[in-house]
């Protein structure tokens, strides 16, 4: 890769800093958090609960996949979910498959970024289901501060439709937010 598209990638990244999750805002949510943030809290969560769920689990190539599994909001904005579901099926895998080809480019670590990416998407890994566990567990944690901090009675949505994790420990953290939340 060239100095020029490596800082382009950095670039996007970068953007992530300043790209609000909708969800949040969409809800009343004052300051809301932002893409890096998440990113970050997933990612953390993601190293606690690792040694917990798989202590043989690649550390590395977990942190790898959080760290790149919303980059692509960084053109595309964070999308929310409810608004998935008026487009066409898969057609978010695909204009972020597209999004994160754009950015990476076709530099030597471009093959490594998109293959990391693509097994994270494709949720078939052990890796990749803690990232997904991890993800979830980060947006149902920042709904409840959010509810204790501000009172926002708009999240409520958030935990209207139990959520099914793919380990029990990741399960059992859930479970126990509900249960702080009631």
């Amino acid at each position: 890769m060239t100095v020029l598209s490596l800082l382009g990638l950095l670039k996007h990244g970068n953007q992530l800093k300043r790209t609000p999750r909708t969800g949040w805002v969409q809800r009343g949510v004052p300051q809301a958090e932002n893409v890096a943030a998440h990113t970050f809290g997933m990612a953390y969560t993601a190293l606690i609960l690792a040694p917990h769920i798989d202590p043989t689990l690649d550390v590395g190539r977990l942190l790898a996949m959080c760290l790149l599994h919303d980059l692509p909001e960084a053109l595309t904005t964070d999308v929310p979910a409810p608004a998935w579901h008026y487009l066409p099926p898969g057609i978010k895998a695909d204009v972020e498959r597209g999004v994160m080809g754009q950015m990476v480019g076709e530099g030597e670590q471009a093959g490594e970024l998109l293959a990391l990416w693509e097994e994270m998407n494709g949720n078939n890994t052990a890796v990749a289901k803690l990232v997904h566990d991890a993800d979830k567990i980060d947006m149902y944690l920042q709904a409840l501060m959010y509810e204790q901090q501000t009172g926002n009675q708009q999240l409520a949505e958030f935990w209207a439709t139990p959520h099914q994790f793919h380990y029990p420990l990741c399960q059992e953290i859930y479970d126990a937010l509900r249960r702080e939340r009631e």
